[in-house]
């Protein structure tokens, strides 16, 4: 598992998808990209920022699915 800070344009190429479990109203919201590294979560808060990521292989990944 990576946090990374992110840097300005670097994941410009990555399709971001906001949580189904995320309020509609803009409150708390996670998004999460699936590339070849595995999945990246950020907060949708923070992505004009470049916020940090954090990814996850898909292993780990697919575990914390089957957790809920």
């Amino acid at each position: 598992m990576n946090i990374d800070k992110g840097v300005p344009g670097a994941d410009t190429h990555l399709r971001w998808f906001k949580s189904s479990y995320s309020s509609e109203e803009g409150g708390e919201c996670v998004e999460v990209a699936i590339d070849g590294i595995g999945v990246r979560v950020r907060d949708s808060k923070q992505t004009l920022e470049c916020g940090p990521v954090l990814t996850v292989g898909p292993v780990a990944w697919s575990a914390l699915l089957d957790t809920m």
